[in-house]
């Protein structure tokens, strides 16, 4: 992969999809049930997909349908019951609603930590942190602790720690879930140009439509629980998007429709 720090910035309207590659992610057949014969939680039923090299892929879904389950099972921390996960040679990092960052750390400590736990030389990781926080426009908070910085700061300095990580898919679960709307739709356009600087692959889970549809290349709608892939919204809006567009607001009306469906079902 190319270097995080290197990859010029796209100036096309088109994402960087590499569509002749071989997947980076490949989800065949997963399941996925909680418990034990006479007391089980069937969370995932018979997930197949596959994110190719630089796609931005959103995750949709009524509350409970396993959208979590899903990040975790991608990035190692749970086993399917049933059906294989591959993602190659691809290294994959995980990034919660909350930031987790070390409170007793500054930003810059944080962002260091990963790569000291990988051993990486005092002087090169400290160099690789102001690289990451720079990334993020965060270069002069890099002294500050996380008490002192807003939660939309407190979120870049975990999207700096998350590519100190280096990997090649970024799972995002509902990162941008808690901050106001002005934040939100001020990061969406940070995560969108990260993306394109560094192609990487995200998976990105939320439960807010127009989000999904702003950011993503691809949104995957998953039925109530347990969850299945029950629709797939290509989208073809050219970027860069905004929340407020007319096409953005169209696309969001027709999964959020079909959303209602899934929530209606679930509830009786």
């Amino acid at each position: 992969m190319t270097s995080l720090f290197s990859r010029a910035l796209s100036e096309s309207s088109t994402s960087p999809v590499d569509g002749s590659a071989r997947p980076a992610v490949i989800l065949d057949r997963v399941s996925k049930v909680f418990g034990t014969e006479g007391s089980t939680l069937h969370a995932l039923d018979n997930i197949t997909l596959d994110v190719a090299p630089g796609e931005f892929v959103c995750l949709l879904g009524a509350s409970g349908c396993g959208k979590s389950t899903l990040l975790n099972i991608v990035a190692g921390l749970d086993r399917p019951t049933a059906g294989t996960v591959s993602t190659g040679d691809n290294r994959t990092t995980l990034m919660f609603q909350e930031s987790a960052l070390f409170p007793w750390l500054t930003a810059r400590g944080n962002v260091e930590l990963p790569l000291k736990i990988r051993k990486i030389p005092r002087a090169e990781r400290h160099r690789k942190a102001e690289s990451l926080l720079e990334l993020v426009n965060l270069r002069s908070f890099g002294g500050k602790l996380p008490h002192e910085l807003s939660g939309g700061m407190r979120q870049r300095v975990a999207l700096a720690r998350a590519l100190a990580q280096e990997a090649d898919v970024l799972l995002m679960d509902e990162p941008f879930g808690a901050l106001d709307a002005m934040t939100r739709d001020v990061l969406h356009d940070e995560l969108e140009r990260l993306w394109r600087e560094t192609g990487l692959s995200v998976i990105f889970v939320t439960h807010n439509v127009r989000e999904a549809v702003r950011l993503g290349d691809r949104v995957i709608l998953l039925s109530s629980r347990p969850g299945r892939i029950v629709e797939e919204y290509p989208i073809g809006i050219d970027r860069p998007r905004r929340l407020d567009s007319t096409e953005v607001a169209e696309q969001a009306r027709t999964i959020t429709d079909r959303l209602k469906e899934e929530v209606r079902r679930h509830g009786r």
